[in-house]
């Protein structure tokens, strides 16, 4: 694949690229490894924060799991030939 087509395929894998490694920090920014032990919980959204932080991660997430996905070019499966 030369010209345009080439240009695009490689900017939406960067843009690919950028949003998986977005999905991979959320991740780590939703495990609560940076509260202190037996630090009080405050209450975010009706929930303890860290859970509040954690489902937000996650619904951002899902979010750009989408786009990802919607960047991605699924090749077709080839069609079986019929016989005669």
């Amino acid at each position: 694949m030369d010209g345009p087509e080439a240009g695009n395929a490689r900017g939406r894998g960067r843009v690919r690229a950028l949003l998986l490694g977005a999905i991979a920090l959320l991740y780590a920014v939703s495990i609560p490894w940076y509260r202190e032990t037996g630090a009080r919980a405050e209450t975010w959204l009706g929930l303890p924060d860290w859970v509040a932080v954690a489902l937000l991660c996650y619904i951002a997430v899902a979010v750009l799991n989408a786009i990802a996905w919607l960047l991605t070019d699924v090749p077709e499966a080839p069609r079986p030939e019929q016989e005669p």
